[in-house]
């Protein structure tokens, strides 16, 4: 059981409410949001029933916390996430981890300084199958990996009159796919393969290259895409799409795409991982299921069934067969095992949960696809082993 613990949140958009509401269900108490002082920010709050304040440090000042939770715009991951470990407060943040590699070098340095417990949401990695996945390639279930390749890809940035702030280079980066989803992708094959891109080949495109930006601001997967009212046009400089190949760290290869303009994908993280001997694929649409590829033999779909699951992928679930477990469970799943590290009062000694050492491979390996789409060659991406 994990002892009474608090946390104040950062964000009342898309995703802060969903890293409160797994706090909740982990018994952690969330004692502040922070909301930049905006109607918006109190109206979440107070739907929530949680004390709303405009700036993080009013929010430390009012009472005891143990950890923050940085669910912002990305420009300010890295300023708040230096604020809150100079407070002596254990972080979550969501990713990317900083604007650049090198804000997230000196985030991870003074997470270690500081001695606090950090951690980036990965959340892909608390999903059952794809840990099903990681269990039996560890045990040499499909023979040594020789391919990988899949993506993550959506919808809601189809249409030129869909907006949201991550197509702001000023508030969410230079890149936006690579970056928002593609990181997502690279991280699991990371974790589930054991092996992490070398070297990289990229292609990006601005699909849209001129969107209609409304006046009044649109949320996340909001439901305010192309609503009426006042608009003005907006030239695009980030990019809607990306396709990547990649050179891998145990001499596998392959290839990724990403794309927030492909209609009917509403959110499908796919992956298909070719062995020696067999193959394995998963797509987060179809969660609860694990495609068995063979030759000889029919192809089989392993289904979430305690019963059958390797023990560590048993770890991050519990709903009986049939019963559908997805997106908002991987948060609570991940943040149980940062607040367990919290509780013991230091990290242990191999982190069950993505760190501040994990985000900053990740801008990495942003960096590295950014200058391959620019330069149009291989890069080495310096974000091995």
């Amino acid at each position: 059981m994990i002892p009474r613990l608090r946390a104040v949140v950062v964000g009342p958009g898309y995703i802060g409410p969903v890293h409160i509401d797994a706090l909740r269900r982990n018994g952690v108490e969330v004692t502040a949001l922070v909301g930049s002082g905006s109607l918006r920010g109190h109206e979440a709050a107070e739907a929530l029933g949680i004390p709303a304040f405009a700036t993080l440090t009013d929010a430390l000042a009012s009472g005891p916390a143990d950890c923050v939770h940085i669910a912002t715009p990305n420009y300010l991951h890295a300023p708040l996430a230096l604020e809150a470990i100079e407070a002596g407060k254990h972080v979550v943040c969501e990713k990317p981890l900083a604007m650049t590699a090198a804000e997230g070098e000196e985030l991870l340095r003074a997470a270690e300084d500081a001695g606090v417990i950090h951690a980036v949401n990965f959340n892909f990695r608390f999903y059952a199958m794809p840990r099903q996945a990681r269990a039996m390639i560890r045990d040499g279930g499909i023979g040594p990996v020789r391919l990988i390749h899949g993506g993550y890809l959506q919808d809601w940035l189809l249409r030129e009159d869909d907006w949201n702030w991550r197509l702001d280079p000023g508030l969410g980066g230079s890149l936006r796919a690579v970056a928002d989803i593609g990181s997502h992708w690279m991280d699991l094959m990371g974790f589930v393969t054991g092996q992490h891109p070398v070297a990289v080949c990229a292609d990006m495109a601005t699909t849209v290259p001129v969107r209609q930006r409304p006046v009044l601001a649109a949320a996340t997967f909001g439901g305010q895409t192309g609503a009426a009212g006042a608009r003005e046009p907006i030239d695009i400089h980030t990019e809607d799409y990306a396709s990547v190949l990649v050179r891998f760290s145990g001499g596998a290869h392959g290839v990724f795409t990403v794309s927030q303009v492909s209609g009917g994908r509403k959110n499908s993280l796919r992956f298909e991982i070719d062995g020696a001997d067999s193959a394995i694929a998963w797509d987060s649409e179809r969660g609860e299921d694990l495609w068995l590829g063979r030759r000889g033999a029919p192809n089989g779909v392993m289904p979430r069934d305690l019963a059958l699951l390797d023990p560590e992928a048993r770890s991050v679930t519990s709903a009986p067969p049939g019963h559908a477990e997805g997106y908002v469970e991987t948060h609570r799943a991940l943040f149980a095992a940062v607040y367990r590290a919290i509780a013991a009062g230091a990290p242990p000694a191999q982190p069950d949960y993505p760190t501040f050492a994990d985000g900053l491979r990740s801008l990495r390996l942003c960096e590295a696809v950014a200058r391959s789409a620019a330069e149009g060659r291989w890069i080495e991406t310096g974000a091995g082993e």
